[in-house]
């Protein structure tokens, strides 16, 4: 079976533009910062943004 990856492969912009803000914003006034609902369907990422001090809502 030959495997085919696409290329360029990563997250939309509106994802990387939606990372970016939180990301920006925990720098910007530190931690906590509350998000509704979580950025990105990808669990290493939203896990990272709430070791940083990131908040996800659910509602």
């Amino acid at each position: 079976m030959k495997i085919i990856l696409a290329n360029p492969r990563g997250f939309c912009a509106g994802v990387d533009r939606a990372i970016s803000i939180v990301e920006l914003a925990l720098e910007i006034h530190g931690a906590p910062i509350y998000v509704r609902h979580e950025v990105v369907h990808n669990r290493f990422v939203v896990n990272g943004l709430r070791e940083r001090g990131a908040i996800l809502l659910r509602s």
